[in-house]
């Protein structure tokens, strides 16, 4: 058996509206699994397949098995390198033989066997001899306007070129097509948009790509929003999916700023996501937002075990909620924290640059890197739980050696590469 690639990239096909939001969340317990389109219609399989980069392809034969494998039968002869998957409940000899002749690889029986499925993507969709594997994607979303996601976007994007350093990429989309201001907090501005990477249906290339990017002098490449609203109208969910596909190929990292609308397209982004933040603060309307977002994803068969929640502007005043009661009600764990400090955020924000160019050692900037490390060597920062791992020699090192140095705030300037604890 073949080994799963890091990444397998699916085009799910059903018109089974009952029973689709229980298999999407089946599909996609496999963590691998990235769910770029969503169809209810067989004969836009073609379409979608020159549309959205995939390296799988699932049909739900139920209840027309003949008309849909007529529509794999001619997209097997559009493209013989795509495998197909087939779901079924019919077990008849004679619809199986005419699956395989059709061009399926392998035919699975409703209700799907997650260990069946495990196996058949390994045997199929095997990693591929590569130069590199596709650079991780961040999706940072917030469950109401103005709760920090463009902050955090931006912030963490520089941090985390900070961390993968000179010798690889990291990318900033502003995924708010409208009042997106990801280009605005790091004071850049470029002739070309992420309009101008939608207006081809083609693959694209990697120059064309890069002529998009601004670079900024933290290193990371922002993609800013249209210039305009006609332009932001012109993006549909294929070109989203096709964008930031092409830039995981060029980037170690890809943050988006965004989805900031719950539909088809915001959906892809979220399907195919490493990483889905989710930014709240401790106020019952974010918290009962995010609640609602819960729900309302999981009801669509979103797995949401792959949303990670962010509380944000954490600070000694919050009245009424604290961080252990909103866990309680989401039923989740925060997977981090970040600090209320409107006077160093807002400074940053006016002046156009990142939070850590003239405050390095606030708490925020220490969250913000902190929420990168965790993003970028999670195994570390486990093991920095003890104090017997090689990072957190380092960081106890930097306590003891540091603390003349941290002022009354009592913050520790970690070395290069680790992040910053603040001392209790």
């Amino acid at each position: 058996m073949g080994t799963m690639a890091n990444n397998v990239r699916v085009i799910l096909y059903t018109t089974n509206e009952a029973d689709a939001p229980e298999l999407r969340r089946l599909v996609t317990s496999l963590p691998e699994i990235r769910i770029v389109a969503d169809l209810d219609e067989a004969s836009l399989l073609p379409h979608a397949l020159a549309q959205f980069p995939a390296d799988l392809v699932i049909v739900d034969l139920d209840p027309q098995p003949a008309l849909v494998l007529e529509c794999v039968r001619q997209l097997r002869e559009c493209n013989l390198e795509i495998p197909v998957f087939a779901l079924s409940s019919q077990s008849d000899g004679a619809v199986v033989l005419r699956a395989m002749r059709s061009g399926i690889k392998e035919y699975l029986l409703k209700p799907l066997n997650l260990d069946e499925f495990r196996d058949a993507v390994g045997r199929i969709v095997v990693n591929q001899p590569k130069t590199r594997q596709p650079g991780k994607l961040i999706s940072i979303m917030g469950s109401s306007g103005g709760v920090g996601c463009t902050t955090v976007a931006v912030n963490l994007a520089v941090e985390l070129a900070q961390l993968v350093g000179s010798t690889q990429k990291v990318a900033l989309v502003d995924l708010d097509f409208r009042f997106g201001h990801c280009a605005t907090l790091l004071d850049v501005h470029g002739q070309y948009t992420v309009a101008d990477l939608c207006s081809t249906p083609e693959q694209l290339d990697p120059e064309m790509v890069m002529k998009a990017l601004i670079k900024h002098d933290s290193g990371v490449l922002v993609l800013q929003r249209p210039h305009t609203f006609a332009h932001a109208e012109i993006i549909t969910a294929a070109h989203c999916a096709n964008v930031l596909s092409s830039l995981q190929e060029l980037c170690a990292y890809v943050v988006v700023d965004g989805p900031t609308r719950h539909d088809p397209g915001g959906r892809t982004v979220l399907d195919s996501a490493d990483f889905n933040l989710l930014i709240l603060q401790l106020l019952v309307t974010s918290v009962r937002n995010s609640d609602r977002m819960i729900q309302e994803l999981a009801g669509q068969g979103f797995n949401t075990d792959r949303l990670q929640f962010i509380c944000n502007r954490l600070g000694r005043d919050s009245a009424h909620l604290d961080v252990a009661q909103v866990e309680q009600t989401l039923g989740r764990k925060f997977f981090s924290t970040i600090a209320d400090e409107w006077k160093t955020v807002s400074s940053a924000i006016n002046l156009g640059q990142p939070i850590l160019k003239d405050s390095d050692r606030s708490r925020v900037r220490q969250d913000l890197r902190a929420l990168a490390m965790k993003i970028h060597c999670p195994d570390a920062l486990e093991s920095n739980k003890s104090n017997g791992s090689f990072l957190g020699k380092l960081l106890s090192k930097a306590r003891s050696g540091g603390a003349s140095a941290a002022g009354s705030a009592g913050e520790v300037k970690a070395p290069a590469g680790v992040a910053a604890a603040p001392t209790p």
